[in-house]
């Protein structure tokens, strides 16, 4: 069986957003596979991490902050202001696609898992992910 559905998430600037029960109201009730997620954007990744404390993705944010500043003078590419090279960084350097396996029906995330979208742009964006669902 092979099902593909796209999502859409609006998202109010840089930050996680978390898919998790968007994805999983995609399965079918039952069923072993493998569920593939895809971010059609440059400036945004797919990333599974901490789905109980904050404080990991402020942390988080920090550390890609200071490997990619906004506004760095080393930078050309600043069409859409000084947030877009280091959004393109930020993805280069996370994902843009993840593998998770599906059992009975549900994404085998460990306890502590969820799947986030990570918005590196510090506008407000609509992102488009594509889940295919291969059992």
């Amino acid at each position: 069986m092979l099902l593909s559905k796209a999502i859409s998430c609006r998202t109010e600037g840089r930050g996680f957003y978390n898919l998790t029960d968007r994805i999983q109201a995609l399965l079918p009730e039952a069923g072993e596979g493998l569920c593939h997620l895809f971010v059609h954007h440059t400036s945004a990744s797919l990333v599974i991490t901490e789905n109980a404390d904050p404080a990991v993705h402020e942390d988080l944010e920090c550390f890609i902050s200071a490997l990619a500043p906004d506004g760095d003078p080393r930078f050309s590419h600043v069409a859409e202001g000084p947030d877009d090279m280091p959004s393109h960084i930020r993805s280069v350097l996370t994902q843009t696609e993840l593998n998770v396996p599906v059992q009975g029906g549900r994404l085998a995330l460990g306890v502590w898992q969820g799947i986030y979208l990570w918005e590196h742009r510090t506008s407000p964006h609509t992102r488009k992910v594509t889940c295919t669902l291969l059992a």
